[in-house]
């Protein structure tokens, strides 16, 4: 789809294109001149012999050859435009900026469709329509300014707004990040974010490529294919932050299960985010924040040496880093501290006064870089107080940036009293941060975002064969409890014994065979303690009898179902089905862990052990889950396997639409579920 008269055309039409500087026909071939590319231009004007020192032609028509069109016109015209270039002048590569298609009316989505259909057929690619355009390191065929430094070692910036794109760029530029390309792919009526994605993956050449991508996405369309590849740029050593807009609630549905409560389409792109290994970003500073934290490399260890010559800063960076589980390990050296003046601080942060020399910095920073064993990586925190000049300490932090094996991060907080200096660092080649809070949000996302994690083979088997006859037999809406439990069955989830009755004296003789005390449940109705339809510790036959006579006269009631009074601690797992996504696995402790604090983990189906693993490690609970205060602790290792379990069920059993199974009660023997619900659709997709 995406060929090289888009990438490298050898020629280029503006269509539009204008004296007026100040229209997008103007500034994108305005900024096409100034990259040096005369020799390459065709402008197409009906009005003027001229335009900004080219011969201008008065239609595609009269056009030669071309390998690149970018169209800047009013959208009824761009279809013949597009029909001309495509089949008469060998165009390839389109870029269509103007505005007024799918976005606006069913007309325009018509012409758009057309559009993109006559561009197929020539084997053509498309950017936009309705974007500012592309750019790279051979065109800037955009109608923004300024145009970024282009060169493979900048970042691949894939921007599904055209604003964002240019705000992206604009803050990038500040903070002396530069870009390899830059795709506004607009209402991607061809090429969207995947397809660009996609288009990098499978060109990839180490050494020559860019290795670090930055997307803003407002709609993924293809999670599987924006999945694939990340997952195979990371593991080619690549580093890749998106920010999802559009996380919001709005839309939300009821839900008829925890688990309908908890999923929703911004768990399942978290979901899907951390799965492939990308870092989650919430804002266009968030985003080139952690893009520079790329270009400058990351730390092989978590342990962050802070040094600044204010202690303020210092403390919040500390603080924020704290929030990631990024350390700044103590530090005691008598023999550094008598290097710098009295009052100076060796305890990390490292901090040697506002009147500290720049050798006092560079001691701090030498014995960082050959002493310190316990620090991988150092955050520079400067400001400028106007006492002195501050060039010989950015230019020391320069020279160690590139000489020293353990990452340096600069920190220049003084945006006004050092603009000028920290405009000369970042015209070193140098990025910079400004603000530490930030820093240290991005910096403990980066650090704690695993990039693309090995999906091993599951060391579990389940009963596919028999999975598919319940499903198959089965209808639409929540099936019953037998059916239930025979999925579980198959899937290798341990569930609590049980017996599904509908008289008195079953109830009775069923409940004696499974053992006393048992628990009682209303099988029909889907909220059953909301109704009364839940009652433990039912201690004998007459009891039982007592129970049922008032259960089964509860609306909806069509059984009630008995199980063995069990004890544990309370585990939840479920599983949704999201459009697009798939099925999205919730986990995690029940009761009110789960109903009011929402300490729950999530993952996109399938998910491997290893991946479940890790995950289970992030529960705010999970020392609960090792037993706390003399409290027996949970056998993790089966809490993980029914998680995977669950997992594979759905992997097998795609028509289930909603599952929970809660509570799971756990202890050190093992991982029991005692209740579980199932809904089927089969009519999803």
């Amino acid at each position: 789809m995406i060929n090289n008269k888009l990438i490298n055309p050898q020629s280029i039409v503006v269509v539009g294109g204008s004296n007026d500087v100040s229209k997008p026909g103007g500034l994108v071939l305005k900024n096409l001149l100034e990259y040096g590319l005369k020799d390459k231009l065709y402008v197409v004007n009906p009005k003027l012999p001229e335009v900004q020192g080219i011969k201008a032609y008065q239609q595609v028509e009269d056009l030669p050859e071309c390998d690149c069109a970018v169209l800047a016109i009013a959208n009824k015209y761009c279809l013949h435009a597009v029909e001309v270039l495509a089949n008469q002048k060998k165009t390839g590569g389109f870029i269509i900026l103007s505005a007024g298609f799918g976005e606006e009316s069913p007309e325009g989505a018509e012409i758009e469709r057309k559009i993109v259909e006559t561009i197929d057929k020539a084997g053509g690619s498309l950017i936009g329509p309705n974007c500012i355009g592309y750019m790279n390191v051979n065109y800037p065929g955009v109608f923004v300014a300024p145009i970024p430094t282009l060169g493979p070692d900048g970042a691949d910036f894939i921007s599904g707004s055209g604003s964002t794109a240019l705000f992206v760029m604009e803050t990038g530029i500040s903070h002396g990040l530069s870009f390899n390309s830059i795709t506004s792919v607009g209402n991607s009526a061809q090429i969207g974010v995947e397809e660009m994605l996609e288009y990098l993956d499978e060109t990839y050449e180490e050494g020559k490529s860019s290795k670090i991508k930055l997307l803003y996405i407002e709609s993924i369309k293809k999670p599987a294919k924006l999945l694939k590849h990340a997952r195979s740029l990371i593991r080619k050593g690549c580093y890749i932050a998106a920010v999802k807009a559009g996380s919001s609630p709005a839309g939300s549905r009821a839900a008829t299960s925890h688990t309908g409560a908890l999923a929703g389409s911004d768990t399942a792109v978290d979901a899907l985010l951390r799965k492939a290994g990308i870092v989650r970003c919430y804002g266009r500073e968030d985003l080139v924040t952690v893009g520079c934290i790329f270009k400058i490399g990351l730390m092989k260890g978590r342990n962050l040496g802070v040094v600044t010559h204010a202690g303020g800063p210092g403390v919040m960076l500390t603080d924020a880093l704290s929030k990631y589980d990024v350390n700044v390990p103590h530090i005691e050296c008598p023999e550094l501290q008598a290097q710098l003046l009295p009052g100076s601080s060796v305890g990390n942060p490292f901090d040697y006064l506002v009147t500290g020399r720049v050798e006092h910095l560079k001691a701090i920073m030498d014995y960082c870089e050959n002493r310190f064993d316990n620090i991988d990586g150092m955050a520079v925190i400067f400001g400028n107080p106007k006492l002195f000049d501050v060039n010989p300490y950015f230019d020391l932090v320069s020279d160690l940036m590139h000489t020293y094996k353990k990452p340096i991060y600069p920190i220049f907080t003084s945006v006004i009293n050092a603009k000028d200096e920290i405009q000369r660092f970042v015209d070193k080649g140098n990025v910079v941060f400004f603000d530490e809070v930030t820093f240290g949000d991005a910096f403990g996302k980066v650090m704690n975002t695993a990039g693309a994690p090995e999906i091993l083979s599951d060391p579990y088997e389940v009963d596919v064969k028999k999975i598919r006859e319940v499903i198959d037999n089965a209808e639409d809406g929540y099936i019953s409890p037998t059916e239930v439990g025979k999925l579980l069955d198959a899937a290798g989830i341990v569930r609590a014994g049980e017996a599904v009755v509908t008289n008195a004296d079953d109830a009775a003789c069923q409940a004696a065979k499974l053992g006393f005390p048992v628990v009682m449940k209303v099988v029909g109705p889907i909220h059953k303690s909301d109704v009364g339809g839940v009652v433990l510790n039912v201690k004998n036959e007459a009891e039982v009898k007592s129970q049922f006579d008032r259960m089964i006269k509860i609306k909806d009631t069509t059984a009630i179902l008995i199980q063995p009074m069990l004890s544990g601690v309370e585990l939840y797992a479920g599983a949704k089905f999201e459009p697009k996504f798939g099925h999205l696995v919730l986990f995690g402790l029940g009761g009110i862990f789960i109903e009011v604090l929402k300490d729950v983990q999530s993952g996109l189906a399938p998910l491997a052990k290893e991946e479940v693993e890790s995950m289970v490690k992030k529960l705010k609970g999970y020392k609960m889950l090792q037993g706390v205060r003399g409290q027996e602790g949970v056998d993790i290792d089966k809490f993980e396997e029914a998680v995977v379990r669950l997992s594979l069920l759905v992997e097998h059993a795609p028509e289930i639409v909603e599952m929970d199974l809660n509570p799971l009660l756990g202890n050190s023997k093992g991982v029991v579920d005692v209740d579980a619900r199932i809904k089927i659709d089969k009519g999803i997709k």
